[in-house]
């Protein structure tokens, strides 16, 4: 990786708008159906990314090149509830949207840092970011005194189960989306750990 990029815990303030399109165009296929229109999608998670929960890899002029956000029993990078999605959606839509999205819900388990997002912006892949991400992502499960990292990756992406298994993440076990495979668009997701 390029000595011009500087890793950080968090991410700068006036870097949230980045982070939440890069969020999104990370997960929109996964997430698209149920948090369109996409205006309403961003505004939410530009409401809702934590950057305590996060470690992020910038240039030298500050901009987000790449992001990885993760959840403890502390907290999380995407720390919305029910009042931020009714703020964007209204009771309806936003109650409506928080059921569907309980589905994706990963639980914390003792020892565990979960992983709760990894994405880089296109112009920035193939320079080594999203392995030196997961690189700080285990260095930040040792500091915490945790023994494993642990993730989840959909069948539709095979380029980012390649990075992990180069990173030391094997799979563990795996989930069937069932008839959600409709809304998410997906039919499976592959649970993997790294010890640390």
């Amino acid at each position: 990786m390029s000595p011009d990029i500087l890793i950080s815990p968090g991410f700068p303030e006036d870097q949230r708008p980045a982070a939440a399109s890069l969020f999104w165009e990370a997960f929109s296929g996964k997430l698209g159906k149920v948090l369109a229109p996409e205006e309403k999608a961003l505004r939410l998670i530009e409401r809702i990314l934590n950057p305590a929960f996060s470690i992020s890899a910038l240039d030298r002029e500050g901009q987000l090149l790449g992001l990885a956000g993760y959840k403890t029993a502390d907290g999380s990078f995407a720390a919305g509830n029910l009042d931020d999605m009714t703020a964007v959606y209204g009771q309806f839509g936003g109650l409506l949207r928080g059921v569907f999205l309980e589905v994706l819900e990963r639980s914390i388990e003792p020892d565990c840092l979960l992983m709760d997002g990894i994405f880089v912006a296109e112009s920035a892949r193939g320079r080594g970011i999203g392995g030196t991400l997961l690189n700080a992502i285990a260095e930040e499960a040792r500091r915490r005194s945790l023994s494993r990292v642990r993730l989840d990756v959909i069948d539709t992406n095979p380029r980012a189960k390649a990075l992990y298994e180069r990173s030391g993440f094997k799979a563990v076990g795996e989930e069937k989306t069932g008839f959600l495979e409709l809304l998410f668009g997906f039919s499976s997701a592959t649970r993997m750990e790294k010890q640390v």
